[in-house]
């Protein structure tokens, strides 16, 4: 373990934290074991599974390959922050309809990526999912239902979006 530690102050799910990190802690640590959000999972620290996926600035990363000391100042978005008062997200909700969880170990980050797709293209084709979704390994599922998850949350939520209007 190195030496220094920085405090830092960043946001997860809307609330606001300040926390004293090492150098070589990752942010799936600091989301698991100092903020007790164990949806994220922590499984290959190498950036190669995607079970530790959430949203940075918008943007999906794997969070055990993001140092703590970078997330300073930045906004963070795990799967406990995706369902609200008024109930789960669309793409939870489809995962669940769709069958596409099976163990539930992956599931978190597979939600995790495909929010950070639909963020970006709320109607992405086929090929757009799998490739956004490539970086996360699933043992259970065969994919065909995740996809098809992704999908239907993508027309559900392009509707809510036209309803709103």
């Amino acid at each position: 373990m190195l030496e220094y530690e920085k405090n830092i102050r960043f946001k997860v799910n809307n609330r606001e934290y300040a926390v004293a990190v090492s150098a070589d802690e990752s942010l799936a640590f600091v989301l698991r074991e100092k903020l007790g959000l164990t949806g994220t999972k922590i499984t290959c620290e190498k950036g190669e599974c995607g079970a530790c996926t959430v949203l940075l600035d918008g943007r999906a990363v794997d969070s055990c390959l993001v140092l703590a000391p970078d997330i300073d100042g930045c906004e963070v978005l795990t799967i406990e922050g995706l369902a609200d008062d008024k109930g789960l997200d669309a793409l939870q909700e489809a995962f669940i309809e769709e069958g596409a969880v099976q163990c539930g170990f992956c599931t978190p980050g597979m939600i995790m990526s495909a929010k950070g797709l639909l963020l970006e293209n709320p109607d992405p084709s086929e090929g757009q999912i799998k490739k956004a979704l490539e970086g996360n390994l699933c043992r259970c599922t065969g994919y065909y239902s995740i996809v098809r998850a992704v999908r239907s949350a993508a027309k559900t939520i392009r509707e809510q979006a036209s309803e709103a209007k």
